[in-house]
């Protein structure tokens, strides 16, 4: 179940425009341990739907962050809180650089934090609760997202480095799960969305 908050008022780059950012090229991503590198790709142009999801996922990735910040910077969590949103902050920091690399080897130019003003509801980094419920929320958005994208996208080359961001967001859920003192294991199959869906999602923090 997706727990969706009612923005307050903000200025931002529309979604419409943040799906249009950029011209087509080609480009590979290539997983090596922990990280994504980019790499030179002999094959055809990825189609116009694999580069909208992944700006999409981009901007996925923009709202987990922002949100950390502004989170960390309210200073009402515990420490061991502190400790665990510090660290996926630092992972998801890791997932923006590799999908920026992947959209720039394909001719993209990758949306930044500069581009996207979001919002949240009203009280939202007023406790540690109200900050790690919507903590849960937002990773759940980024894991549906991702497997929605993997059981989609059409280049090969895009679905391994994927499926490995989708593994570290499942990660955060169930951290943020056990932490909250809820059952860390979910669904035997966890929910994908589609593109629309997590579309609308992003529509509830951006104006």
């Amino acid at each position: 179940m997706w727990y969706l908050y009612r923005p307050m008022p903000a200025t931002s780059l529309t979604r419409a425009a943040l799906l249009r950012r950029g011209a087509v090229g080609g480009g590979a991503l290539l997983a090596g341990g922990s990280a994504l590198a980019l790499a030179p790709a002999a094959s055809a142009v990825p189609p116009d739907e694999d580069l909208a999801a992944l700006r999409l996922l981009l901007a996925v990735e923009l709202l987990e962050v922002d949100f950390a910040t502004q989170a960390l910077a309210a200073n009402v969590l515990p420490a061991n809180a502190t400790r665990l949103l510090d660290t996926i902050a630092a992972q998801d920091k890791a997932h923006l650089t590799g999908l920026s690399s992947l959209l720039t080897g394909a001719g993209q130019v990758p949306t930044t934090a500069d581009d996207i003003d979001f919002s949240y509801p009203s009280g939202a980094f007023r406790s540690a609760d109200a900050i790690l419920k919507l903590a849960a929320t937002l990773e759940e958005l980024a894991l549906g997202a991702y497997l929605g994208a993997i059981g989609n996208v059409q280049a090969p080359r895009w679905r391994l480095p994927l499926g490995q961001i989708a593994a570290g967001e499942a990660l955060h859920v169930g951290s943020l799960a056990e932490l909250a003192g809820r059952p860390v294991l979910g669904r035997a199959f966890a929910p994908s969305l589609q593109m629309d869906a997590v579309s609308a999602a992003l529509d509830e923090y951006e104006s």
